[in-house]
This record gives structure tokens, C-alpha cells and sequence, in this order.
């Protein structure tokens, strides 16, 4: 079902980025053990160090603006539900330096499958925009979304049901 639009885009963002339109990231899932992620390319450098993007980041094409603007981008990662590296609703995975040093109550964040879908996703469904406001987005992302994030995490996996998962998938969705 998802496997035609997703080499669709692939082959699209190939062409934008003049690269493979999948792109490939580790990431800290359950009991922080490093996966791979898979998403589509909307970037022309990916190599870069600094993990954060802001709304008119440079590094994004025109169709990656597109594809991020409706999480087109994150299609593949149904490949990483399938693979049990992740699950439809929970914690966004992170980058190494976040979610792998996690202290204290804070990892139970790692108890769990990260998701594609969440409270803190949701959330923050505008966070480039977020981002693109501040002064110094990596330290506004480290010392306000990132704290934000882990509380709305916990609260989830505290609380959780299935009816709240159901209604995550359906404010993703809708």
C-alpha cells in the first residue's frame, strides 16, 4: 500500500537532491539501542553536524519543503514498524547526544519503541517554524523544546491506552 508512493518520492527527491531519495540516520530507539531510520531525502547536505532545520533552512529543496510540509518525508519509517524498530504512536526517535543520555525518571522514554507519531510530534507539529523565531535555535531546541518534549513523553507513556493512541493517529492523520 505505501511502497508505490514511497518510490515515488524516492525517485522524485533523488532527482531534487541529486542523491538516493532515501536517506538513512541512526537514531536511539528502545533501551537506546542505535537503529536505522529511513526517511525521504529533502536535503542537499546531510552531512551536516548540526541536526537542527529551521523553517527556509537553505540545505532543503523545493520539493523537500513539500514533502516536509505534509510529513511525506517520514512514509518510510512504516518500513521501520515493520522491521520492530519502531511503532505507529510514541517518543519522536532522537539523534545521539538526546535521548541516550536521558537520566534518572527521564529514561523511560527508552522503555518504549520510539514512534512516527506522538504527543511531542503533535505538539510541535510547527517546530521548524518554532525554531526559524529564535536567536540561537540549537540552544532554544536544548533548553525549552527538548525539555518540553521529554515531559509530554513521560505523561504519555505514564497514561498510556490505547484510545489515546488512537486518537494520536488520528490528529496525525487529520
Amino acid at each position: 500500500m505505501f511502497t508505490i508512493p514511497i518510490l515515488v518520492l524516492a525517485v522524485i527527491a533523488s532527482f531534487s537532491t541529486k542523491k538516493n531519495g532515501i536517506y538513512k540516520q541512526e537514531r536511539i530507539g528502545q533501551n537506546g539501542i542505535v537503529f536505522t531510520i529511513f526517511k525521504i531525502r529533502s536535503m542537499l547536505l546531510t552531512d551536516a553536524t548540526n541536526y537542527i532545520t529551521i523553517k527556509n533552512d537553505t540545505r532543503i529543496t523545493k520539493f523537500g519543503s513539500f514533502i516536509r510540509k505534509y510529513h511525506l518525508d517520514e512514509l518510510p519509517q512504516i518500513y521501520n514498524v515493520f522491521l520492530g524498530t519502531m511503532s505507529i504512536v510514541g517518543p519522536r526517535p532522537d539523534v545521539k547526544g538526546y535521548a541516550d543520555v536521558l537520566q534518572g525518571e527521564d529514561k523511560i522514554i527508552l522503555s518504549i519503541k520510539p514512534g512516527i507519531t506522538g504527543p511531542a510530534t503533535l505538539h510541535f507539529k510547527n517546530e521548524e517554524a518554532i525554531l526559524a523565531e529564535q536567536k540561537d535555535p540549537q540552544k532554544y531546541n536544548d533548553e525549552v523544546l527538548w525539555k518540553k518534549k521529554i515531559e509530554l513523553n513521560k505523561e504519555y507513556i505514564k497514561n498510556w491506552s490505547l484510545k489515546n493512541d488512537l486518537k494520536y493517529i488520528l490528529k496525525t492523520l487529520f
